[in-house]
């Protein structure tokens, strides 16, 4: 789905650096041709040294990444400077470009970039030892994490205190430099911890995502009090209807509260929510066995999908008492269900764009972008979508239509609103035509090119419909409001 371009193929030079790594590369990758160990390294002593000088090279790239990161914001920022951008927006997409060589999200990008500016510059004890493969990249990042509080004069005393004798650095674990590292700046700076603490503590926040068997992971970080608190306050619930007789698991019973007490509604089963299936009419109405999607989790099983229209998809059911089933049966069947055509095009799959002349994006024209895109099409992001973005800018003539919209996340909107980065739609010539007040979009294609001349294409992803064994029908919408739905 995603595509990348090197500057080389837009007649930019590259460095002698960049193809002395590329040809490591290829030696490697050549090595074990289909993952056959050669005879030349048949004795396991030799695939043991062979390891771990891997890993050696690993820490040390891990450490040339991290010199090079410093060195590109520098220059970013620098002709940054020179094109007249403010100094509060200096830096600007630095990080989202380090994200899409990396191959990571907009939202990693700027953390490894931390990481390599708070080593390179603040912490060389630290860097030597990654240069040379003493500790890993992740072992780095726990002793930048741990002293992220420090001034730059503490900072560099625990490196040097922790890391400074490579030897006994080699030996220490995960939790043991963590250890060392925290021990270190508590005795250098006691107020360090409160700093922390009240940094933590500014983190908080609440996040979904998807789990195997059409489940969610609800997650929390929360103050320890906090934390524990809304835990005991669970577990005692869950204690007390357990030696009431309630035959749910206590893991069950958890849940089910937690759901209750933050949503208001008296039957965690019976939560009220609005969800759009995005299906293939044959899954919905021939029995197709393509998966549905839902918008912000992802693909679901066709039956479960069809189930859920039906009112018949609820989990939890089995922990409720048969009158309390046949109540919900009652209301579910009264749920208000609709269709909405996403395909106009029975023969081909493609999607219908609704054209509009607007500054911003219409409820309908943005909910028909994020349905199309389902994640923010950045490469390699994958963040839920938060801005329906214009491909080609308004204020340079660019439509408000679907064709020329694209569902970003707010942290990749803003980095390709940085001088240099460029995107236009790269669909095949031939593949939109005209239908009255319609566009028909084929493959939706949007090249972005970075100020570095790097360019990445990023394909919308296939919809219900619009592959498998036979020719796509159309794709439709469902609508459900007024759900019971399980929790």
């Amino acid at each position: 789905m995603f595509e990348y371009s090197s500057p080389q193929e837009h007649r930019l030079p590259a460095t002698a650096g960049s193809a002395a790594v590329y040809g490591w590369v290829e030696v490697l990758a050549e090595s074990d041709p289909a993952g056959q160990v050669t005879p030349a390294l048949a004795e396991d002593a030799e695939l043991i040294d062979r390891i771990r000088a891997l890993e050696k090279l690993k820490a040390a790239a891990s450490a040339a990444q991290a010199r090079a990161a410093v060195a590109f914001d520098a220059s970013q920022r620098r002709k940054q400077a020179a094109a007249g951008v403010p100094r509060e927006d200096l830096g600007r997409g630095v990080a989202s470009q380090i994200a899409l060589a990396r191959r990571e999200s907009a939202n990693r990008g700027g953390r490894l970039l931390g990481f390599a500016k708070a080593l390179v510059s603040e912490m060389p004890c630290t860097l030597q030892a990654l240069t040379s493969g003493t500790i890993s990249e992740w072992r780095a990042t726990l002793l930048v994490r741990e002293t992220a509080c420090l001034t730059l004069e503490d900072r560099q005393r625990v490196d040097e205190e922790v890391a400074g004798d490579l030897r006994v650095l080699e030996g220490l674990g995960d939790r043991q430099i963590i250890a060392r590292a925290r021990s270190a700046a508590y005795r250098l700076d006691p107020q360090s911890a409160v700093r922390r603490a009240a940094k933590a503590a500014s983190e908080r926040f609440v996040s979904c995502r998807p789990a195997p068997d059409t489940m969610t992971y609800l997650t929390g970080l929360f103050p320890v009090a906090q934390g524990v608190g809304v835990y005991a306050a669970l577990s005692r619930e869950a204690d007390r209807l357990r030696a009431a007789g309630d035959v749910r698991g206590r893991g069950q019973i958890m849940a089910d509260t937690l759901v209750e007490r933050i949503t208001g509604e008296a039957d965690a089963s019976r939560m009220k929510v609005e969800v759009q299936l995005v299906m293939s009419d044959r899954t919905l109405l021939a029995g197709d066995s393509e998966p549905a999607i839902v918008p912000g989790y992802g693909p679901v099983p066709a039956q479960w999908a069809r189930d859920l229209v039906r009112g018949t998809s609820l989990a939890g059911k089995s922990s409720r008492t048969r009158r309390e089933r046949e109540t919900a049966g009652t209301e579910e069947k009264q749920a208000e269900r609709w269709i909405k055509r996403l395909y106009a095009e029975p023969a081909t799959g493609q999607l219908i764009a609704m054209d509009s002349r607007s500054r911003l994006f219409p409820k309908s024209l943005a909910r028909f972008v994020a349905a199309r895109d389902q994640t923010c099409r950045m490469p390699w992001c994958g963040a839920p979508i938060r801005h329906t973005d214009h491909i080609r800018p308004h204020k340079r003539g660019g439509p408000t239509s679907a064709a020329n919209g694209q569902g970003l996340c707010e942290a990749c909107n803003q980095a390709k609103e940085a001088p240099g980065w460029k995107t236009r739609v790269a669909d095949e010539p031939g593949s939109h035509t005209v239908l009255r007040s319609h566009t028909v979009l084929g493959s939706h294609t949007v090249e972005t090119t970075t100020p570095t001349g790097h360019t990445y294409r990023s394909t919308a992803p296939p919809l219900p419909g619009s592959g498998g064994e036979h020719q796509p029908t159309g794709t439709l919408e469902v609508g459900i409001t007024d759900l019971v739905w399980a929790a």
